[in-house]
């Protein structure tokens, strides 16, 4: 996406207040940075538009308040501390180089270490004391037990953050399911123990297939591409099948 593209869906979200029935005195006073790509892979128009949104002519927004959310591309976090200051939210998903490898597959060329290290370095470089966001999204019996609680409390432990638990939404195809209340509550007291500033993210738009991790599968379904290519592929079939009849009969 261009910055102005960027730029325009905040422009919509801002003048969405303005429709008959809502209220006049509300207004846009967060913006995160994610979506189905990296962030920081589109790095130039990601910092101009971040610096459209805090500039005072513009929309004004606290550098507190705009969050980049990064899988941990490592050159590119050392990179943004030079240009920006906005805060950082990491997205890590489990605790060990192992499990993350499979979950978070950028994980097979930056590690945690390496990637907690960078994510220090940013911070450190800030003017002001502000922490790292950890996003955990929590599978069933994936990365939601109590020794993989102990494990993330310990690998943690020098990196000053606060971490939010996100409960997976599942959707067709996934191969995930979302763990149990008393799971994730589990898990929580076992870093909120370990002296960590934990929330569990309160889940909306499950009702209509729009919370986070879901919009993939239901645009899958939508659009019907799977249906199109088996399709496609039918149809590829049957043209070879005749071609190879005709081919047969001229050879007779």
């Amino acid at each position: 996406m261009s910055s102005a593209e960027i730029i325009g869906q905040l422009w919509v979200a801002a003048r969405s207040w303005d429709e008959p029935g809502k209220k006049r005195d509300r207004h846009v006073t967060n913006v995160v940075m994610m979506g189905m790509g990296e962030p920081l892979l589109n790095f130039d128009n990601v910092v101009e538009s971040m610096g459209l949104m805090m500039e005072d002519n513009a929309y004004g927004l606290s550098k507190r308040r705009v969050t980049l959310s990064t899988s941990g591309v490592v050159p590119r976090i050392y990179d943004l501390a030079e240009v920006s200051d906005v805060s950082l939210a990491l997205s890590l998903h489990a605790p060990n180089d192992a499990l993350r490898n499979e979950l978070v597959p950028i994980n097979r060329k930056y590690g945690i270490a390496e990637t907690l290290k960078a994510v220090n370095a940013y911070f450190e470089r800030l003017p002001d004391k502000r922490v790292c966001t950890i996003e955990y999204t929590m599978m069933n019996h994936i990365n939601d037990s109590e020794e993989l609680a102990t494990e993330l409390a310990a690998v943690l432990r020098d990196t000053p953050c606060k971490i939010n638990l996100i409960p997976f939404n599942p959707f067709p195809n996934s191969g995930y399911e979302r763990p149990s209340n008393n799971r994730m509550h589990r898990f929580k007291d076992i870093l909120q123990q370990a002296g960590y500033n934990v929330t569990i993210r309160k889940t909306r738009g499950d009702d209509i297939d729009a919370a986070c991790g879901q919009l993939i599968g239901q645009v899958s379904d939508k659009t019907r591409r799977s249906e199109r290519f088996i399709e496609a592929v039918e149809l590829g079939q049957t043209a070879a099948t005749v071609a190879t009849k005709r081919t047969d009969r001229s050879a007779v």
